[in-house]
């Protein structure tokens, strides 16, 4: 049986999904970020339980296929820009129809109705926080995580940076209040 489960971004997640499941007496056969495998079917009574067990680690059912599709959308997103290590240079659009095996634009109609945002905001609003991550290790020059996260230079990144977060990377660098947001928050 799969389970569609919301706020799944990381390995952590994953493991304490699977964790979770098998105190609650489950075998999970596959754990993916956004998706679980059961090796049975559950009840609705077991859907209750694994819901408010996960609840307590912030994460949700999707029962919806619109929400999935959003939530699936978002997953690979986050995969995309926090866990890919070569540069972003790829179409956005044809990256994700090609990872959910669907048209864009339905992609696009079923995101923005579900999360009241397009996808091209919630992936810029995933670069920014990408691009906080890299300043705040002070590993890479402002030059190379624009390149790294494919902006066509430093001032598009720059400006870009600042209508999302209300201050430049200089500022945000010097230890300003702006802090970085967990990924299930951006």
């Amino acid at each position: 049986m799969q389970l569609h489960i919301k706020n799944m971004v990381c390995n952590r997640c994953k493991m304490v999904v699977k964790a979770e499941l098998e105190k609650l007496g489950f075998k999970p056969l596959l754990v993916e970020l956004g998706e679980v495998t059961l090796s049975e079917n559950i009840t609705a009574d077991d859907k209750i339980k694994i819901a408010e067990q996960l609840s307590h680690f912030g994460f949700g059912l999707l029962e919806d296929k619109k929400t999935q599709i959003a939530e699936q959308i978002k997953t690979a997103i986050i995969n995309l820009v926090h866990y890919t290590v070569e540069p972003l240079k790829i179409n956005l659009s044809a990256y994700l129809s090609e990872q959910l095996k669907q048209e864009y634009t339905g992609l696009s109609s079923i995101f923005s109705e579900v999360e009241n945002q397009t996808i091209e905001k919630y992936f810029i609003a995933q670069k920014i926080e990408k691009a906080k991550e890299m300043l705040t290790y002070g590993e890479l020059t402002l030059s190379e995580i624009a390149a790294q996260l494919n902006y066509s230079s430093v001032a598009h990144l720059s400006a870009q940076f600042k209508r999302v977060t209300g201050i430049t990377p200089s500022v945000y660098k010097s230890g300003s209040t702006d802090s970085r947001k967990t990924l299930d928050e951006v």
